[in-house]
Parts: C-alpha cells; sequence; structure tokens
C-alpha cells in the first residue's frame, strides 16, 4: 500500500499457491481475500463477514448480515442436485487499492491500484470434477454438534428479542417485528439437517424446541 503496509502475499503450500490479501494496516491486519489454487476461495467484508465464497463447484455470494443473495455453479463441475446457475460477472473492492474480478473458474483476477500504477493477479484454476471423481456426501452432524447449532440460533434469536424491546419498548409495535430473514434461514437449515441424519425422534424433538 502506499502506507507501505503489505497488501497481497503469494505463498505455496505444498502442491498448492495461495494469495492472500490484507488491509491496510502495520498490526493485526485483517484478511480481506484468501485465494487457493486448489479452487477455493474466499472473500471477506471489512467487518470480517464472508462475502463471497467459491470452490471447485461454483460460488456463493453473502450480504452482510450473512443471508446468501446470489449463487452460480461452474459449466464443468457435477452437482449432486439441483440446476446448473450459470455466473453473471462479479466485480467487487475489497478496499480502496484492491478488487476482485470474477468472470469464470480460470478467470478471477485480483487487481492492486495505487499511485497511477497497476498489478494482476490471477487466481482462477480450472478444476474439473468429473462423475468418477464426484465429492463424498458432506459428513453426518453428530448429536453435540447440532445441539451446539440449535443453540446458537437460539441465542441469536434471543439478542435479536432483546434488541427489539429497547428499541420498541411496546409490546403491540414489538409483536408486529419478524426475525431477521437470515435467522429464519438458519432455523429451517438445522431442521432439514435433522430430517437428514440418521438421529433419535427425541434429539430431533430437542432441536425443534431449542430453535422454536
Amino acid at each position: 500500500y502506499p502506507s507501505g503496509n503489505l497488501a497481497i502475499i503469494v505463498v505455496r503450500e505444498k502442491k498448492q499457491l495461495i494469495c492472500i490479501v490484507q488491509e491496510d494496516k502495520l498490526k493485526n491486519a485483517k484478511i480481506q481475500g484468501l485465494f487457493k489454487s486448489s479452487g477455493r476461495s474466499t472473500c471477506y467484508y471489512p467487518n470480517g463477514a464472508v462475502w463471497i465464497n467459491m470452490n471447485i463447484q461454483g460460488g456463493q455470494y453473502f450480504n452482510q448480515a450473512g443471508t446468501r443473495v446470489r449463487r452460480w455453479t461452474w459449466p464443468n463441475s457435477v452437482m449432486s442436485s439441483g440446476p446448473h446457475v450459470p455466473l453473471s460477472p462479479i466485480f467487487v473492492s475489497l478496499n480502496q487499492n484492491v478488487g476482485v474480478r470474477i468472470l469464470g473458474q480460470d478467470k478471477i483476477a485480483v487487481s492492486f491500484l495505487a499511485m497511477g500504477q497497476q498489478a494482476k493477479f490471477n487466481v482462477g484454476t480450472k478444476v474439473q470434477v468429473s462423475d468418477g471423481n464426484r465429492l463424498p456426501p458432506p459428513a453426518r452432524l453428530g448429536k453435540d454438534e447440532l445441539l451446539l447449532l440449535a443453540f446458537r440460533v437460539r441465542i441469536l434469536r434471543l439478542l435479536d428479542r432483546l434488541h427489539g424491546c429497547l428499541n420498541f419498548p411496546s409490546n403491540e409495535q414489538r409483536d408486529k417485528i419478524q426475525p431477521p430473514s437470515y435467522l429464519t434461514t438458519q432455523t429451517l437449515k438445522i431442521l432439514q439437517l435433522c430430517t437428514s441424519a440418521d438421529i433419535s425422534g427425541e434429539l430431533h424433538s430437542s432441536v425443534r424446541t431449542i430453535v422454536n
């Protein structure tokens, strides 16, 4: 950066290259972008929330509240289920000097611009998943993991309720406020996990009670 702080680092870890974008700070600089030649990449908002997340199958775009607003699949990926969704070009600015352009799986560029000079890093990769190399199904969550997820949603709901009590002392006004969409989405995902997982009816009932 013009300040002299390190902006972009490219390192080798075993057989893959990793490109790291840091914020413009001398100490305790947060990571704003992480791009791996294996096809996994993540960009972060200034507050640390995930902005863009990509893997060898496709990617997702989130707003700062954590709600997914876009998703896509790469043309050559093999999805276990669901339709293929094409990518619409994405351009984001991680900070004043660093931008990211996503046009395709092998057309992802990190650009650095400062004091009239520019540097570009091609961080895209062409990783294909064939039928013979299909990704394994996600690991099933155990009892402890499901309960932790359920309590996390419960705590977030209570905090949201407390925030509503502070802003709207009237019960009539407060009862009209709906919980944030991301909490509703997370609740549904946890209940879906319970349905797909091989768990007891007692545990399923406990999780449902916690999140509701």
